[in-house]
């Protein structure tokens, strides 16, 4: 297979991110104290390594990813380690969600993510074609809903929403029929009930309810949503000026180095500020899709836009959350916030993208007969 790209890597994507991880720091270290230097000082050897993971991964020849057997064993790994997540985890924050390595902690629910992009674009690269039988929604179900369910126990519903936003989203991509895009709706709507009744934390139900009405109890569970509404409202057109960020830095703003960390730089750099977040933000996920239409075959396609959807997904619930418009869920956003799992996971994805912009669209033989689980 002959390279198309003497010089694969998207530049264009990759210089775009750099200042959504300058802006980044540079709010991150705004907050003032020892506690700003130790992220500050972390999250600069976190991008120091997800950048060199990217750069290696880009010289990977990803095509062995077709293997189904291959996907479905990494897939059942990582649902094995959240299972055991569950029940061997230290609880921190109220959430089992890390793995404690000693000088830094991974949560798995990040990879499982890529992984799950990886297995449902693997098995819709197959059947375009007949998308239209419903047992393909249902099958692709199965393996969105086994993650879903182990992340949603630990609990950490922002992770489990992005498992079901990757999951909708790649079928709606993959060309589902409208009759089956209603009974979607109806089964997840069935799903929420069912899940309210049975399955949510009475803290889940709090934040949802105060999603709803965030100003109803400003004292008790809307309280980090109030607080964020105002930081980013306080900001107004440019801002007020970096380390002048009240909210932050008189600690009224939660967690404003990651889940909140957009209305920490919303009030400090202003409306200016955030449109232009949000003007690279958008030329990197430009820039993923374009790379969609030069997959090499429908897998590499598929890849890409379902990682788009990851991030994008990622961006929508973190800046909802934090101007009231969706419920507190601890959903970072994609280079601004602090996060090793979430860095490393995100660069890593976009270091196989580059990986498989390498190389053109051939016509593959069908090998369906080589099947294992669907893949």
């Amino acid at each position: 297979m002959k390279a198309i790209y003497k010089n694969h890597i998207d530049w264009i994507l990759f210089l775009s991110i750099l200042p959504i991880l300058g802006v980044g720091l540079i709010t991150m270290k705004s907050f003032g104290g020892a506690e700003s230097d130790y992220f500050f000082t972390r999250q600069i050897i976190w991008i120091i390594i997800s950048i060199t993971v990217f750069f290696i991964f880009s010289f990977v020849d990803w095509r062995f990813l077709r293997n189904g057997k291959l996907l479905i064993s990494l897939f059942a790994f990582s649902c094995v380690v959240l299972a055991v997540l569950l029940v061997f985890a230290t609880a921190v924050k109220g959430a089992s969600s890390w793995i404690n390595l000693g000088l830094f902690s991974v949560e798995p629910s990040d990879p499982m993510k890529l992984l799950l992009i990886m297995v449902l674009a693997k098995y819709f690269s197959r059947r375009h074609i007949e998308i239209a039988n419903i047992k393909h929604i249902l099958i692709s179900g199965v393996y969105a809903f086994i993650p879903f369910v182990l992340i949603l126990f630990q609990p950490d519903f922002g992770s489990a929403i992005i498992i079901f936003f990757i999951w909708l989203g790649m079928i709606l991509a993959s060309g589902v029929s409208k009759k089956h895009l209603f009974m979607v709706f109806f089964t997840t709507t069935i799903a929420f009930v069912t899940f309210w009744m049975f399955v949510f934390a009475p803290y889940q139900k709090a934040r949802i309810k105060s999603f709803i009405d965030p100003l109803a109890d400003i004292q008790g569970s809307g309280y980090n949503a109030y607080q964020s509404m105002i930081a980013v409202g306080s900001g107004q057109l440019f801002g007020k000026g970096i380390g002048f960020g009240t909210q932050s830095r008189l600690s009224f703003l939660p967690e404003h180095q990651t889940d909140f960390i957009f209305a920490a730089f919303a009030e400090e750099w202003g409306f200016i500020g955030v449109t232009l977040l949000f003007l690279f933000f958008g030329i990197v996920i430009w820039r993923i899709l374009k790379n969609a239409m030069l997959g090499a075959s429908n897998f590499e396609s598929l890849f890409c836009i379902g990682f788009a959807i990851f991030l994008m997904s990622h961006f929508v619930v973190h800046i909802g959350m934090n101007i009231g418009l969706m419920p507190i869920t601890g959903t970072t956003i994609p280079f601004l916030s602090y996060g090793g799992s979430h860095m490393f996971t995100v660069f890593a994805g976009l270091g196989m993208l580059s990986g498989m912009r390498r190389y053109s669209r051939i016509t593959h033989y069908d090998d369906t007969h080589k099947e294992f689980l669907g893949l």
